[in-house]
């Protein structure tokens, strides 16, 4: 792994490091960029560099392909804890996705962050996070360094206007496990989701994106007109 040497780390935990440990950075993004998109979107909550500690949300040191929810000595929602446990890893993808929208991979996750929607600020952002992890070119194995947007619907999907009736009649199979009243007791509600957001957490299943494989069977069996008629019933159900 490479060590850079930490010139100045401010309060927030944003360190500034040396061109020469940029330049061994994987080429995702541009790293001094993403330096300064850490400090502006990440660095009130997170602290990365040598001495990062946890405070609001885990330090993200070694970050790639760690396991989702894997720090012993830091309280993670249970949706995270949960993603974990089936299998969720932090490799190019998922970081990329979890930046852009928290919600959507990881629903009922406690970090409040809004997502960042630029793809270019995202890819500078995890070229500066990949500084602080193990780098391919010294680690072989590491994760490959070319980053593919998952779940990248055309506006026509997103547009689609859900027949709450017929989705209604299609919920049986997720009210199996989900609750119609909106309970997460031991599984995440779906009642009230802004109907957006669920829309790209089933195409993520579908994509294989989200690692639970009951419920990427599910997706897989689902149409867009069907996503999108269950994600406006399960909306409509908060305002019975």
């Amino acid at each position: 792994m490479v060590k850079p040497r930490l010139v100045l780390t401010f309060c927030l935990g944003l360190a500034l490091i040396p061109m020469e440990a940029l330049s061994q950075a994987s080429p995702i993004g541009d790293a001094t960029t993403g330096a300064e998109v850490y400090r502006r979107e990440c660095a009130s909550c997170h602290q990365i560099g040598e001495g990062a500690v946890h405070r609001i949300g885990p330090h993200l040191n070694r970050i790639f392909d760690r396991g989702a929810g894997s720090h012993s000595d830091f309280r993670y929602s249970d949706a995270l804890l949960r993603q974990g446990r089936d299998g969720l890893k932090w490799d190019l993808r998922r970081l990329d996705a979890y930046i852009e929208n928290p919600r959507a991979l990881v629903s009922g996750t406690r970090m409040s962050y809004r997502g960042l929607k630029d793809a270019q600020r995202r890819a500078d952002l995890i070229a500066y996070l990949r500084v602080y992890s193990d780098q391919p070119q010294n680690i072989p194995e590491a994760s490959p360094t070319a980053v593919i947007r998952e779940v990248d619907l055309p506006e026509s999907v997103l547009a689609i206007e859900g027949d709450v009736e017929y989705g209604e009649f299609l919920s049986s199979e997720c009210t199996t496990c989900h609750q119609r009243t909106g309970s997460d007791a031991g599984i995440p509600g779906i009642v009230g989701w802004p109907e957006e957001d669920f829309v790209v957490a089933m195409h993520a299943y579908k994509q294989k994106l989200r690692p639970h494989a009951v419920m990427q069977s599910v997706a897989a069996r689902l149409d867009d007109e069907e996503i999108a008629a269950l994600a406006a019933y399960f909306h409509a159900l908060a305002r019975e």
